[in-house]
């Protein structure tokens, strides 16, 4: 059997994903008669490349269509490899308000300036990554939904259908291929990620937004890890919900923030779940 990790694979019917390190990132690639749409494009204009090569893999047709599923570096810092002057012409670049204002904002943010510092430490590798990164942000803004057209009537429907990862996560249904690319909102290799942008009282009713798009045979395509169906989906939720509601019984107990993550009984690792807890509190008591 064919593995994402290692080529291509076809989740659904014209419908391509590859799993790429660093950070087991997915891509997608959903081709129409017009051209391919390409669904996040990696960490760096180097890793950008590479996707751009395996792509004749699967077509000679050029990218049309770039879309982001949300701001997070390991889905966005390709993008530029996409655009003017290194392919002419260029795809369009599409993606959610909140992710738009925020990319156009990450130069300024505390932790983007961080989170560089802390890369370009690692290696000599990541400082070329980040020495020739050129951050393109979207030009095409999604707000709630749109539909694009992919030539012959395949139509992708891009839509924000809640809080949870971040503020402004993107999913696409590709209804002919009976297929719902969700970015981070589901991972399958690992835990999901509550980071300090991530809206853990929401999650759980946007996963369930999600799912009323799609039917019993639909495939997931997670922004981590292999594609799935609705049982992992709706097993995943379950578990976001029960995040979401310890952190209510705790707030509501009066139990301080610095003391919630000893004294909860958690389905994922306490390690993980520090972001979670500080940004429940923060909302319930805003």
């Amino acid at each position: 059997m064919t593995d994402a990790r290692t080529a291509w694979v076809e989740v659904a019917d014209r419908v391509y994903q590859r799993r790429y390190d660093p950070f087991d990132v997915s891509v997608t690639v959903v081709a129409g008669t017009d051209g391919l749409m390409v669904v996040d494009t990696r960490c760096s204009l180097a890793e950008a490349r590479e996707i751009r090569g395996h792509l004749r893999q699967i077509s000679a047709a050029p990218v049309r269509w770039v879309v982001n599923t949300h701001v997070h570096f390991d889905h966005v810092w390709g993008n530029a490899e996409f655009a003017a002057p290194r392919q002419v012409p260029p795809a369009q670049f599409w993606g959610s308000a909140e992710m738009v204002a925020a990319m156009r904002g990450a130069g300024e943010d505390p932790d983007t300036v961080k989170l560089k510092e802390t890369l370009a430490a690692r290696s000599e590798e990541w400082r070329a990554k980040l020495a020739e990164l050129e951050e393109h942000v979207p030009d095409n803004i999604v707000r709630g939904g749109h539909d694009l057209d992919l030539g012959d009537g395949r139509v992708v429907r891009m839509r924000q259908v809640g809080r949870g990862h971040t503020d402004g996560d993107l999913v696409l249904h590709v209804p002919d291929a009976d297929v719902l690319l969700m970015g981070d909102l589901l991972e399958e290799s690992g835990d999901p990620h509550f980071g300090p942008d991530s809206f853990p009282l929401d999650w759980a009713a946007t996963i369930d937004a999600a799912l009323a798009l799609t039917g019993p045979g639909t495939r997931f395509v997670p922004g981590h890890g292999a594609s799935t169906d609705a049982s992992f989906v709706v097993a995943q939720r379950d578990t976001l919900a029960a995040v979401a509601d310890t952190c209510r019984s705790l707030h509501a107990a009066g139990v301080p923030l610095d003391e919630a993550l000893k004294t909860g009984d958690w389905p994922y690792d306490r390690e993980h779940l520090q972001d979670a807890i500080r940004r429940a509190y923060l909302h319930l008591s805003a």
